[in-house]
């Protein structure tokens, strides 16, 4: 539906500076573990494995070290084979433990995608049409696709390791005390060289991976934009290819550039520890060598020394790693939570009122309304703003009150920005009144669940919007049980029954993104024969006709007439044969009723519509 010169007042000015807002909101964490508990079993197997998976990374340098003893002390010759088959036996356990704890990692880290993603898009589902004229889709999908995945991965990847390396870290610990003690504390006297890194780098690298998901949504809507076929229309009509070519390359230099600066931070963390462990095992080897040349340890214990040197140091990095990753999941769990605690503008009532039966009739009762500021309905991170406008829109709507009878047509006319859409786009509620009530069948339509709305209101907007889907899917919307008898009839009834058959794939053509594989004309009346199947019993036609030539009006009229017959209807038209079947007509202009009356009646008496008349109408 087109929206009314008042709303432009929504649009915010501030442009967002890509500050990264890394703050931890407070709750956070007990979130994500409400989330973790969906999948409580499952996890708690998991880590039982991954401690499974530590202990047998500690068995096997102590079982190496005796076998160094035992080929240095000369036999038996079966001690050396026997524990050669322990090793053996606990490389297949481990191999064994690692794929089931695969298994169990993808389980667990798809569930919990499947979890978010399906908790954002009922979530998005139930948010105003406001939020949607706002937001850039881009920047929404991403939230459903980069940040959930990014959350995912505290799951899937980080919380194994973190248990897995922190037994790991405590058992070689205390295996290596009972070797030699001295050899190590000198090893822990290096911890701080882990500790210094990462307090250093966790901060810097969560900033980039915050400002790295605001550029990458970026990227996604400048091309979800840019490949819709409108986007690509208006680009090839207007749009500068060179121009075009930089605004991108800028953009996605911006997600390279962040992309090699954490690589580098990442490298030079891991460099360093990896340096830090390398020296830590020359000290090893110095200490525990002359050790054992005074005859102190011997040298299976100096090899085991070593390799559990490895078994402290890798988990200290895993950890220290980790640490990193939990600050990267953490911000796209608050992503994704931000669109999660998106409030609803307005919800469906808690306990709805039913519609009377038989027919139904709509009362505008002293409406005022004025659009909502952005701050109640978006998100700056969604809208590429840093701070979103607070100030409510105008008032459009003023004191409006008129009622159309069951069965009658009311048609609205006026001047472009006048009010005629907003006032229709009030009767489905895709947006509510800021004063006043409208009714239907006596009842508020606020009281009424969203289902009853739905099936009581059919619309037929301007822009005659339908999927990247088959003539069928589109017509299925809206009654998914309907019979190809019923859809043929619904087609035939909107003038469409030549061009459907002239289609190599009949019903079951693909009508391309936004229906550009039909014409204008043709893709209006399959929006009419949408509505047409959904029979509701009251209709809003908002320039219904506005794509069709005077042919194709002519013969849409007398569907329309004989669709509507018997039923309430609200009417925008330009279109003197569209307002002329009228039983009302309204002339709207600066959110006010300033006319009303038959259109002979309007004529005659020389006002607004008479003006209307002489410049839009009289050549129909």
């Amino acid at each position: 539906m087109s929206m009314p010169s008042a709303h432009r007042l929504m649009y915010s000015t501030v442009k967002n500076k890509k500050t990264p807002q890394t703050t931890i909101q407070p709750g956070i964490y007990k979130r994500i573990a409400g989330y973790a508990s969906r999948h409580k079993r499952k996890l708690i197997v998991f880590l039982i494995l991954s401690v499974l998976t530590a202990v047998i990374g500690v068995l096997n340098p102590v079982l190496a070290g005796d076998v160094v003893n035992a080929i240095t002390g000369g036999g038996p010759v079966s001690t050396v084979v026997w524990l050669a088959v322990a090793i053996g036996g606990l490389a297949i356990a481990d191999a064994a433990i690692s794929i089931t704890n695969r298994y169990l990692s993808s389980r667990i880290g798809e569930g919990l995608i499947f979890d978010l993603r399906t908790a954002v898009y009922d979530h998005v589902q139930s948010m105003p049409i406001a939020f949607f004229n706002r937001t850039r889709t881009g920047a929404l999908v991403s939230r459903l696709n980069t940040d959930v995945i990014g959350a995912q991965r505290a799951f899937s990847n980080t919380l194994s390791g973190i248990v897995s390396n922190f037994v790991s870290l405590a058992l070689t610990v205390g295996v290596m005390v009972t070797i030699s003690w001295q050899v190590t504390v000198m090893s822990i006297l290096l911890l701080p060289l882990f500790i210094v890194p990462t307090r250093m780098l966790s901060g810097r690298l969560a900033s980039l991976q915050f400002e790295a998901a605001n550029n990458s949504a970026d990227m996604s809507t400048r091309m979800t934009e840019r490949f819709s076929a409108a986007g690509a229309t208006l680009i090839k009509l207007f749009g500068n290819p060179r121009k075009e070519n930089e605004e991108f390359a800028d953009r996605a230099g911006q997600v390279r550039d962040i992309g090699v600066k954490v690589a580098m931070l990442q490298s030079t963390f891991v460099s360093s520890l990896t340096l830090v462990s390398a020296l830590a095992l020359a000290l090893v080897y110095g200490v525990g060598g002359a050790q054992a040349v005074l005859g102190n340890l011997n040298a299976g214990q100096v090899v085991t020394l070593a390799l559990l040197l490895t078994r402290l140091y890798t988990p200290l990095t895993m950890l220290a790693n980790a640490r990193l990753d939990i600050q990267s999941a953490v911000v796209s769990f608050q992503r994704v939570f931000e669109i999660l605690d998106l409030v609803p503008y307005f919800k469906e009532p808690a306990q709805p009122k039913a519609l009377p039966a038989g027919g139904l009739d709509v009362k505008f009762d002293h409406v005022d309304f004025a659009y909502p500021s952005a701050s109640q309905v978006s998100l700056a991170s969604l809208e590429d703003v840093s701070v979103l406008d607070s100030r409510g829109g105008d008032q459009v709507l003023h004191d409006l009150s008129f009622t159309i009878p069951a069965g009658h047509t009311v048609a609205l006319v006026g001047s472009s920005g006048a009010g005629k859409s907003t006032i229709a786009s009030l009767l489905p509620r895709l947006y509510d009144v800021t004063g006043g009530k409208i009714t239907i069948g006596g009842v508020d339509v606020r009281d009424l669940s969203f289902a009853d709305l739905r099936e009581a209101v059919g619309v037929v907007t301007q822009d005659g919007h339908v999927f990247h889907e088959s003539i069928r899917a589109n017509l299925e919307l809206v009654s998914p049980d309907a019979t190809e008898e019923q859809m043929l009839d619904a087609i035939d009834r909107a003038q469409l029954t030549g061009v459907i058959d002239a289609l190599p794939d009949g019903l079951d053509t693909v009508v391309g993104e936004r229906g550009y594989r039909l014409s204008g004309g043709e893709r209006q009346r399959l929006t009419i024969a949408r509505m047409l199947l959904a029979s509701p019993e009251i209709v809003v036609l908002d320039e219904a006709t506005s794509a069709l030539d005077s042919t194709n009006e002519a013969a849409i009229q007398r569907a329309l007439a004989q669709a509507m017959h018997g039923r309430t209807a609200l009417v925008i038209a330009h279109r003197l044969s569209t307002i002329r079947q009228a039983d009302t007509i309204l002339v709207v202009e600066a959110g006010r009723i300033v006319e009303k009356g038959t259109h002979e009646e309007l004529v005659g008496s020389g006002g607004r519509y008479a003006e209307l008349y002489a410049t839009q109408f009289a050549s129909s």
